[in-house]
C-alpha cells in the first residue's frame, strides 16, 4: 500500500504539477474527449473528497513537448479548458521552478505538497521534473509522486517525500546549471515541432494571428471554438502546405489530397457539432490511424494561444475538450475510402450539410489566394489516409445468470432484487457442476480430528482467573499488581469496593437504615472535630503565608493555593481567602508605592481581584456585611467605583488621595478581560450531584449520567480533557452493582489505550466475585485474558467482531450491558474503519459513542438511530415468533433475570460540548538571527475573507479573554465609524457593565457578537476592513514573562535548554520516528555537556536548593520508586539508554516501540520524572499524558486538521493547568494559519461489504444456536451501512453486490445452495483480515501445490533449505505485500545483504493466482453488467468537473451516422466518453480496465474486486514491484541489514530505522507464529 493517504478538509491546499498531470493520462490510443474526462475525473475525485488544490503549468516545460505534436496541443487545450471552463485555479505565470515569482508564491501559500511525475515523455523532461522535485525538497514542500496512486470512496493514497532543507547550495547551483543547458538546447528529435524561435515557428505564429484577424470580420458575432479552430487549423494549415509545394520542398501529399484530408476534418466537426455523445459512443470501433501531417497540429497549438487573449471577440469556449474525434475521423474516412460509390451513398441530412458547407466556405476564403474547391463531393482524389487496419475479434459476453440460493437471510436482504434477475435452471451445467463438499462445522479439525477451539481463543492467552496452574496464578499475580500500579500513575483516587445491590436483604436493609441514623451523627462529631482542627492548622500558618506572600507573591499564592486543595471546611477556606486576599492588597499598595509614577505591574492587581471573585462565587453564603464592606472597600482602591457602588448599595466615603495613588488605570470590565484573562471563573454549578463523589459535574456531564441511569444510547462530542470519560466508568460501576452476570465492553483503537483503561478500572474497582470470575479482561490482537469470565472487558474494534460474528459466542453477547466506543471519529479512519461499523450495527444493548474530532455529530447519531429503530422492530419479531430451540436456548442463557428484565431504551442522545475547560492560546516561534522569537498568534490572523464567506468562522476557533479585547481594538482601529463600536466597548457590553464579576460564559457571548460582526462587515461590503483586521492580528505581539530558549539542536544543531514557567513540553513530530529518537538524545548529550562546561557561581546556595529538592524527591519515592519501573526495561533493546534518558528527565514515545518501553515513558511523566517528551501522533489517541504546553516541532504531511486537534489537546488539562499553551516551531505561518481554521474531516461511510464478510455472516446465520438473534445481526450489517445511510441507489448496489459476491463462493465451493458454508470456509473466514490472499491461499491447497512443494529430503522428514525458501518466497506473496514505485527499480543493483525486490511466485502457483484472477474478473464484471441500469445516465453524459453536457438534444439524425454505428457494439457498463476509445463491456474482464470504464455515478471502482495483482502497474505502465523484507529477513536475520539495504530505497517514502524495520519484522512474524494462526499452518504442513 503506498506510504501515505490524504482525507481532506477544507484548508489543506496544495499544488498538482500541470505536466505531470498530463503525463499521467497521456496514451496515443485515448481519444480527445476521453483524455479530458480521466482528468476531470482526477481532479473531481479530489473535489469531492474536500480537497482545495491549484495547478501550476511552468513555461519552459512546455518546449518539452515539440518532439510530439499531438501532446503540446493537449497541454495547451488543457490549460484552457481548466481556465475557462472550471473553477480551478490554473497558474501559467511561473518560467521555471527557480523564477522569483515561484519563490514568492511557496513563501506566501506554502502548499501541503505538491503532486510530481518522476517520469517524462523524454530523458530531457525527466531531467527537469527530478530539477522540480529537488527543488520543492530543498524548499521543505512535500512531494507526492503522481504515478502509483489508488483511490477508494474515501481517501487517496500515494508515494511521499518529506520536505527537508538539507539540500544545499551545491544542489542549487546543479538545477540552474541542468536548466541553462537545457533552455540552450538546440537541437530537436527528428519529427519535432519548430520552437517559435525557429523560422517556420514564427511564420506559422504570424499566419495564425493574420488568419485569426480575418476571421474575426468574417465571424463577427464570433462562434463555438469547434468551428473556429477547425477553420483556422484547415486554412493555416493548407497555405502552409501549400507554400512548402511553391517552394519545391517534398510533397507527401498533392494539394488535392491534402485538401480531402481537410475536408474530411470540416465533416467531422460538423458531426461533433450535433451528434450526441451516446450515438458516438456507438461508432464502429476500428484499429487503424490516418496520417495528419504535423503542421496542422502545430497549426491547431497556436490558433488555441492566439485565441486565448481574444477577449473582444465572443468565442464560445464550453466544448475545448472537444475538438476532434480520431474515431469518428477513421469512420469517415474508411467510409470515403472503402465503401462509398454512387450505388452505395449515406446521405448526411440537411442541416449536416449546411454545417459542413459553411465550415468548408469560411477555410476556403480563410486560404484567400489558394484554392482548394468545393465543398462537395467530400473526397476529389482516391488518396489513402488510413494505415494499419487490423480485423477486430470480440469475445462474447457470457450470459449472466445466477445460481438460485435458498436461504431465508438471502430473502431477507436482498430479496426486492432478486427478482429482477436471472436466475439458472436446476440443469443448468453451471449449477451441475458445482463441487459438492462436506458441510463445514466448527467442531474439529479436518486434518487431524481434535477439537477446535473458538476463533478468540486461539489468541495467546497471557494468563486467566480460571487456571489452577500455580506458574499462571503467579503471573496472574504479577499482571494484576503492574495494573494497579499503572492505574496509579493515572489518577489518585483509590480503589472503590462494588457491592452488589441485591446481596443485601429486606432485613438486612433495615437494620442498615438504623445505623444510618446513628452514623449521621457520628459523621456530624468527626465533621466537627476536622474543621476544628484545620482552623487550628490555618492558625499556625497564617502569620507566615501572609508574610511569605509579601515577600514572593507568586510563591506565597502557589503554597496557598496547595493548603487550600488540603482542606475540606468551607469556612476554614472561606478564612483563608480573606486572609490571601489582605496580604495580596498589601503587595499591591507597596508596590504602588514603590512605582510612584511609573508603570505598574498589573499582574500584582490580578491576585487581589482574582481572590475577589472567588470570594464572591464561592463563598457567597458566608459573606456578612462586613466582609461585603471590605471588598466594596478594596474595589474603590482598585479604582473600580462602578463595581463598589454594584456590590454595596451606599457609595460610602473614602480618602481620594488614596485612591488615586492604588487605582489601576484601566477600566475593571478591560482589566478582567486583558489582565485576568485564564485566570476568570468558568460556568460551574453548585448543586452537587448524588451519583459523582469527587467533583461536581457540569450540565451536559449529568444528562450523559441520565443516559446511562435510563439505558439509553449516546454519542458525546466534547473536547479533550473536558471529563467526557467519567460517564463510562459511570456505566462501568452501575453494571458491577447490578449483577455478577452483565457485561461492559469498552472499545478502545489502539492497544496503548487498552491498556491505559484496563489500569484506570483496576485503580477504581474491586469487587469480591464467586471463584473463576473477574472485574476485567483484556482482548487485543497480540494477547487476551479473561474474555469471558470478566464483567468489563476491554478490547481493540476487530477482536470484538471476532466475538460478535462468532456462533459460539451468542451467549457471551446476550449478557453486554454497555459498549463504550472510545475515539469513535476512527469510524471514518484509513484502517479498521468498516469493523467500527459493523460493532455500532451488531450490538442489541445501549451504547456511548465518545469523541472530541467528529464534524458531523448530527448526521452520525441519525444514523444510529436509525440502527436502533431496526433493533426494536427485530427484537419484538424475534420475542414474537422464537422457536422452542430458540427459547430453550435463552432459558439455558447464564444471565439473570434481573439484568434480562432491565428497561430497554432505543433512543439515542447526542450530547454535543464546544467549550474547552481551559483555553489553548498558540504561539510561532522563528529564529532571527541569533535571537529566538516567539509571538503570540491571534486566531483570527488565520482566517481570510473568503473562507469566512464559503466556510463560516469555524466553530471550535475560540478566544482567549484577552484576544477577544484585543479582536476589539484592531476592529476600532480599522473602522472608525463602526457602528457597534460604543457597544461593544468592554465597559458598555451589557454582559459586562458594572459586573464584579466577568465569567467565561460572558466572555464567550462577547466573543460571539465580534465574530458575527466580521461576517456582517463581509455582508456590508467592508471585505477589505474584515482582510486588515486578520492582518493586524497576526502583527500583534503579546509579551509575557515566559523565558524559553527551545532546544534547537533537536532540529539544528546545538543550543541550550532553559525553561520557566512551563512545567511539561511535547514535543510532537508526526511519523519521523528517526527525528523523534535523535531529538531526545541531542537534549540529553547536551545536557551533559552543559553540565561539564558550566558551573553556577554560588555552588554552596545551589546545594542547599538541590538537597530541598532531593528532600522531596524522596518523599514521593516512598509511594514510587522509579526503579521499580525502570525494572520493566531490563530485557528491552534500548533500555539501558532510555534509563539514562529518563534521569535527566527526558523520554520519547513512537509506535515502533515495544509496549514496555512505552508505560516507562507514560509512568514517568505523569509523575513528573520526565519533563520532556518528543513523539508522534500515537499521543493522539486519548493517551493520558497531561502537559501545560505541546510543540509542533518539525512540518510533517501527516500534520493535517486532525491531528493537530487530537495533539493539541494534551495541552491544559482539566484541573492541573489554568490555560494550555501550542507552539509551533520551524513550520510555515500559512500552514499554522490553516491548521488553526481547518475543520476536521467529516465522518463518511466507507464501501462496508467484502466477500470474506458476507461468508462469515453467512457463516454466523447457518450455525449459530439462536437462529433469529444471528440472522438480525447479518441483516444489520447488510442494510444499515453509512455509506448507504438515506441513499436508496447505494443501497441497491450493495444488494446485488451481495448476490454476485455469493455466486462467487457458491461456485468456489465455499457455500451450498441452501447458503450453508463447506469445504474451507472456516480456514477463509479465519483469515478474512488479509482478504484477497485468503481465497488464492486455499486455492493452493485444493490445487495439492502445497503438498507438490513440501517433500522432505529423501529418507528423512526435513525439508530442504530450497523447499523453506520457497514456501517463504509463496507466503511472502500473499501476506504482509508492501509495493514499492516503480522509480525504485533503479537501485537494483547496489544491495549488499538483500534482494530488496520480491521474485515474482513459481510458475504453478502464478498459473494458480491468474485462474483465480480470472474467476474474480468474471463475477464482478457481470455485477458491474447488473449494476449499470442503477446509473444517473444524465451525469454520465456530463464531464464530471466542468459539467459540460454532451447530450445535444437538437439533433435530427443522419443516414450515414446510423452507418458509422454498430449496433452490435455492447457498451450498457460502459462510460460514453471511455467508449470514444473503444472501450466495450467485454473489457470489465479485465482488471486494469475497470477505473477508467465504468460508470462513475455507481461509484464503484476496482478496489471492490478481490484481486491478487501478480504484477502491479503505475499510470506511466512501470511496473510497481514488492519488497522482499520477509524473505530477507529470513534469508539473514538482520534487522541491520534490512534497514540499510531499504534505506535506498524507503527514503522517497518515510524514514527508515531499526524500530520500523523491527516492527515491520515482527508483524509478519507474528501472523504466522502466533496460537491464532497454528490452525493454518497445520493446513498448510498436511
Amino acid at each position: 500500500v503506498p506510504s501515505f493517504s490524504w482525507n481532506f478538509v477544507e484548508s489543506e491546499f496544495f499544488v498538482i504539477d500541470g505536466d505531470s498531470l498530463l503525463l499521467m493520462f497521456l496514451d496515443k490510443e485515448t481519444q480527445y474527449l476521453n483524455f479530458f474526462y480521466q482528468i476531470e475525473c482526477f481532479l473531481q475525485d479530489f473535489t469531492e473528497k474536500g480537497a482545495k488544490y491549484v495547478i501550476a503549468f511552468f513555461k519552459d516545460a512546455e518546449q518539452m513537448y515539440f518532439p510530439y505534436p499531438h501532446f503540446l496541443f493537449l497541454r495547451t487545450a488543457l490549460i484552457e479548458h481548466l481556465r475557462h471552463n472550471t473553477s480551478t485555479t490554473v497558474h501559467t505565470e511561473f518560467s521555471s521552478c527557480l523564477s522569483s515569482k515561484w519563490e514568492i508564491f511557496l513563501k506566501k501559500s506554502y502548499p501541503y505538497f505538491i503532486i510530481l511525475s518522476d517520469i517524462g515523455l523524454t530523458s530531457l523532461q525527466t531531467d527537469y521534473l527530478s530539477i522540480l522535485i529537488a527543488h520543492s525538497l530543498s524548499k521543505k514542500i512535500n512531494v507526492v509522486l503522481a504515478s502509483g496512486q489508488e483511490y477508494d470512496i474515501l481517501r487517496v493514497y500515494g508515494y511521499h517525500k518529506m520536505g527537508t532543507s538539507r539540500f544545499s547550495r551545491k544542489h542549487h547551483l546543479w538545477h540552474k546549471s541542468t536548466l541553462s543547458h537545457m533552455e540552450g538546447c538546440g537541437c530537436y528529435p527528428p519529427g519535432a515541432l519548430w520552437p517559435l524561435s525557429h523560422p517556420r515557428g514564427s511564420s506559422c505564429l504570424l499566419r495564425v494571428r493574420q488568419t485569426v484577424h480575418l476571421l474575426k470580420q468574417l465571424w463577427p458575432e464570433g462562434s463555438d471554438i469547434r468551428r473556429v479552430v477547425c477553420v483556422l487549423a484547415c486554412a493555416v494549415g493548407l497555405k502552409i502546405y501549400s507554400n512548402m509545394l511553391e517552394n519545391g520542398r517534398s510533397k507527401p501529399l498533392s494539394p488535392e489530397a491534402a485538401a480531402d484530408l481537410c475536408r474530411m476534418q470540416c465533416l467531422t466537426v460538423t458531426f461533433l457539432l450535433h451528434m450526441p455523445l451516446s450515438q458516438r459512443a456507438q461508432i464502429r470501433i476500428m484499429k487503424s490511424y490516418a496520417s495528419i501531417p504535423l503542421h496542422e497540429k502545430l497549426c491547431t497549438h497556436f490558433a488555441l494561444t492566439q485565441l486565448s487573449d481574444t477577449n473582444d471577440w465572443k468565442l464560445d469556449l464550453t466544448y475545448l475538450p472537444d475538438l476532434n474525434d480520431d474515431s469518428l475521423l477513421i469512420n469517415l474516412a474508411h467510409y470515403y475510402e472503402v465503401k462509398y460509390t454512387e450505388e452505395f451513398k449515406k446521405e448526411l441530412g440537411k442541416e449536416m450539410e449546411n454545417e459542413y458547407q459553411c465550415l468548408w466556405d469560411t477555410v476556403t476564403k480563410l486560404a484567400m489566394k489558394y484554392s482548394f474547391g468545393d465543398a462537395f463531393p467530400i473526397r476529389k482524389t482516391s488518396q489513402l489516409f488510413l494505415e494499419q487496419e487490423q480485423t477486430l475479434f470480440r469475445e462474447e459476453i457470457p450470459n449472466i445468470g445466477l445460481i438460485s440460493v435458498k436461504s431465508d437471510l438471502v430473502e431477507d436482504y436482498a430479496g426486492d432484487v432478486l427478482k429482477d434477475l436471472p436466475v439458472l435452471e436446476s440443469n443448468d451445467p453451471a449449477v451441475t457442476s458445482l463441487i459438492k463438499y462436506k458441510e463445514f462445522d466448527e467442531l474439529c479439525h479436518w486434518h487431524s480430528g481434535r477439537p477446535l477451539t473458538e476463533e478468540y481463543e486461539r489468541v495467546q492467552c497471557n494468563a486467566d482467573a480460571k487456571s489452577r496452574d500455580p506458574k499462571e496464578r503467579r503471573q496472574i499475580q504479577k499482571l494484576q499488581t503492574f495494573r494497579h500500579f499503572y492505574g496509579s500513575t493515572l489518577e489518585d483516587s483509590t480503589s472503590k469496593l462494588i457491592v452488589r445491590q441485591d446481596d443485601v436483604s429486606g432485613n438486612a436493609n433495615a437494620a442498615v437504615k438504623k445505623t444510618q441514623k446513628k452514623h449521621v451523627s457520628i459523621f456530624k462529631r468527626l465533621k466537627s472535630k476536622e474543621e476544628k482542627k484545620e482552623h487550628e492548622q490555618w492558625k499556625a500558618l497564617c502569620i507566615p503565608t501572609e508574610k511569605e506572600i509579601k515577600a514572593n507573591l507568586t510563591v506565597g499564592i502557589n503554597k496557598l493555593e496547595k493548603f487550600l486543595k488540603t482542606l475540606k471546611s468551607k469556612s476554614v477556606k472561606f478564612s483563608v481567602e480573606m486572609t490571601g486576599l489582605s496580604a495580596c492588597l498589601e503587595v499591591w499598595k507597596e508596590h504602588c508605592r514603590e512605582q510612584g509614577n511609573k508603570s505598574k505591574d498589573l499582574r500584582k492587581a490580578v491576585q487581589v481581584m482574582r481572590r475577589i471573585h472567588i470570594l464572591l462565587e464561592k463563598y457567597q453564603d458566608l459573606l456578612e456585611k462586613q466582609h461585603l464592606q471590605k471588598l466594596t472597600r478594596y474595589l474603590r482602591l482598585l479604582g473600580f467605583e462602578n463595581l463598589a457602588c454594584s456590590l454595596s448599595d451606599s457609595t460610602g466615603e473614602s480618602n481620594n488621595q488614596n485612591i488615586s495613588n492604588y487605582a489601576i488605570e484601566v477600566g475593571p470590565a478591560r482589566f478582567q478581560l486583558q489582565y485576568m484573562d485564564y485566570y476568570l471563573l468558568r460556568e460551574e454549578r453548585n448543586d452537587p450531584d448524588p451519583r459523582v463523589q469527587h467533583f461536581i459535574p457540569d450540565t451536559w456531564q449529568r444528562e450523559l449520567l441520565d443516559a446511562v441511569d435510563n439505558n439509553e444510547s449516546a454519542v458525546i462530542v466534547a473536547p479533550t480533557s473536558s471529563g467526557k470519560t467519567y460517564a463510562s466508568y459511570y456505566c462501568m460501576e452501575k453494571v458491577l452493582k447490578t449483577s455478577n452476570e452483565g457485561v461492559v465492553v469498552y472499545v478502545a483503537p489502539t492497544k496503548a489505550l487498552v491498556n491505559q483503561v484496563v489500569g484506570t478500572i483496576y485503580n477504581r474497582f474491586t469487587k469480591k466475585l464467586p471463584d473463576g470470575l473477574v472485574v476485567c479482561g483484556v482482548f487485543t490482537r497480540d494477547y487476551r485474558n479473561d474474555v469471558m469470565n470478566s464483567q468489563i472487558l476491554v478490547t481493540v474494534p476487530q477482536c470484538l467482531e471476532i466475538l460478535m460474528l462468532s456462533p459460539r459466542s451468542q451467549k457471551w453477547t446476550k449478557r453486554i450491558q454497555y459498549v463504550i466506543f472510545d475515539e469513535v471519529h476512527c469510524l471514518g479512519g484509513e484502517i479498521g474503519a468498516e469493523v467500527w461499523e459493523h460493532l455500532l450495527v451488531t450490538i442489541r444493548c445501549p451504547f456511548l459513542a465518545l469523541s472530541a474530532t467528529v464534524s458531523n455529530p448530527g448526521h452520525l447519531t441519525e444514523w444510529l438511530q436509525s440502527v436502533k429503530r431496526y433493533w426494536q422492530r427485530a427484537e419484538n419479531k424475534i420475542e414474537g415468533s422464537s422457536t422452542n430451540s430458540e427459547k430453550n436456548f435463552t432459558r439455558n442463557c447464564r444471565v439473570k433475570s434481573k439484568v434480562q428484565e432491565q428497561k430497554k431504551s432505543y433512543r439515542v442522545r447526542l450530547v454535543l460540548y464546544e467549550e474547552r475547560y481551559n483555553d489553548l492560546e498558540k504561539y510561532v516561534c522563528s529564529l532571527k538571527g541569533s535571537d529566538f522569537i516567539i509571538e503570540h498568534c491571534h486566531p483570527c490572523a488565520a482566517l481570510t475573507v473568503n473562507h469566512i464567506e464559503n466556510y463560516g468562522i469555524p466553530s471550535d476557533l475560540s478566544l482567549s479573554p484577552r484576544e477577544s479585547i484585543q479582536l476589539y481594538d484592531i476592529m476600532v482601529k480599522v473602522w472608525q465609524q463602526w457602528p457597534r463600536a460604543q457597544e461593544l466597548d468592554p465597559e458598555e457590553f451589557v454582559c459586562f457593565k458594572n459586573k464584579v464579576v466577568i465569567k467565561k460564559a460572558d466572555v464567550r457571548k462577547y466573543e460571539q457578537e465580534l465574530k458575527k460582526e466580521l461576517r456582517k462587515w463581509i455582508v456590508l461590503g467592508q471585505r477589505q476592513k474584515v482582510t486588515v483586521v486578520t492582518g493586524l492580528a497576526l502583527k500583534t505581539v503579546y509579551s509575557f514573562n515566559i523565558i524559553i530558549i527551545i532546544p534547537l539542536h533537536i532540529i539544528k544543531n546545538s543550543i541550550r535548554v532553559h525553561l520557566t514557567d512551563i512545567y511539561f513540553i511535547l514535543f510532537a513530530l508526526r511519523f519521523n520516528v528517526d527525528s523523534v529518537e535523535r531529538a531526545a538524545k541531542n537534549v540529553f548529550l547536551n545536557l551533559l555537556k552543559k553540565q561539564k562546561s558550566e558551573q553556577y557561581p554560588n555552588t554552596e546556595r545551589e546545594k542547599e536548593r538541590l538537597s530541598d529538592e532531593l528532600r522531596k524527591v524522596k518523599k514521593m519515592l516512598i509511594k514510587f520508586n522509579p526503579q521499580k519501573i525502570f525494572h520493566r526495561l531490563r530485557f528491552e533493546r534500548r533500555g539501558y539508554l532510555q534509563q539514562m534518558m529518563a534521569l535527566r528527565g527526558i523520554g520519547y514515545h513512537h509506535g515502533s516501540m515495544a509496549t514496555k518501553e512505552r508505560q516507562v515513558v507514560e509512568m514517568l511523566f505523569r509523575l513528573g520524572y520526565i519533563k520532556v517528551v518528543t513523539a508522534t501522533s500515537t499521543l493522539a489517541l486519548g493517551i493520558n499524558m497531561p502537559c501545560k504546553s505541546v510543540v509542533f516541532a518539525e512540518d510533517s504531511v501527516f500534520l493535517d486538521a486532525l491531528n493537530y486537534r487530537q495533539m493539541s489537546g494534551r495541552a491544559g488539562r482539566r484541573g492541573q493547568d489554568m490555560i494550555g499553551n501550542v507552539f509551533f516551531y520551524d513550520i510555515p505561518l500559512p500552514k499554522v494559519e490553516r491548521l488553526i481554521k481547518s475543520n476536521v474531516p467529516q465522518l463518511k461511510g466507507q464501501f462496508p461489504l467484502t466477500v470474506s464478510l458476507i461468508l462469515r455472516l453467512m457463516l454466523l446465520a447457518a450455525k449459530a444456536d439462536d437462529k433469529a438473534d444471528a440472522r438480525a445481526k447479518a441483516l444489520s450489517v447488510l442494510k444499515h451501512s453509512l455509506m448507504s445511510f438515506r441513499k436508496e441507489r447505494n443501497a441497491e448496489i450493495l444488494k446485488i453486490y451481495f448476490m454476485f459476491s455469493l455466486q462467487f463462493l457458491i461456485k468456489e465451493g465455499y457455500l451450498d445452495q441452501e447458503g450453508n458454508p463447506i469445504g474451507f470456509a472456516g480456514l477463509v473466514t479465519h483469515l478474512y483480515y488479509y482478504e484477497p490472499s485468503n481465497f488464492v491461499l486455499v486455492s493452493f491447497l485444493v490445487k495439492g501445490l502445497f503438498h507438490k512443494l513440501c517433500q522432505p529430503i529423501k529418507g528423512s522428514t526435513v525439508f530442504s533449505e530450497d523447499v523453506l525458501e520457497k514456501l517463504v518466497l509463496i507466503l511472502a506473496n500473499l501476506f504482509g505485500r508492501k509495493y514499492l514505485p516503480a522509480c525504485s527499480m533503479k537501485y537494483k543493483c547496489i544491495f549488499c545483504q538483500s534482494k530488496v525486490f520480491l521474485e515474482d511466485l513459481p510458475e504453478d502457483f502464478a498459473d494458480a493466482v491468474n485462474e483465480y484472477n480470472t474467476k474474480v474478473e468474471e463475477n464482478f464484471a457481470h455485477f458491474l453488467l447488473t449494476t449499470a441500469k442503477l446509473a444517473d445516465m444524465e451525469q454520465e453524459y456530463r464531464l464530471p468537473l466542468s459539467k459540460t453536457d454532451f447530450t445535444s438534444k437538437n439533433w435530427h439524425g443522419s443516414e450515414l451516422a446510423s452507418y458509422l454505428m454498430d449496433n452490435t457494439k455492447s457498451i450498457s457498463a460502459i462510460s460514453p466518453f471511455a467508449c470514444l476509445s473503444g472501450v466495450v463491456d467485454n473489457d470489465l474482464f479485465h482488471g486494469e480496465v475497470i477505473n477508467k470504464a465504468v460508470l462513475r455515478s455507481l461509484g464503484i471502482n476496482v478496489t471492490n474486486c478481490p484481486l491478487l495483482y501478480l504484477n502491479k502497474y503505475d499510470n506511466q505502465g512501470r511496473r510497481r514491484p514488492l519488497n522482499a523484507y520477509a524473505l530477507d529477513f529470513y534469508k539473514h536475520g538482520s534487522l541491520i541489514a534490512l534497514t540499510t539495504d531499504n534505506w535506498y530505497i524507503l527514503p522517497f517514502l518515510i524514514w527508515l530505522n531499526n524500530s520500523i524495520v523491527y516492527n515491520m519484522v515482527h508483524k509478519y512474524i507474528f501472523l504466522f507464529l502466533k496460537p491464532s494462526h497454528s490452525r493454518t499452518w497445520g493446513w498448510i504442513s498436511c
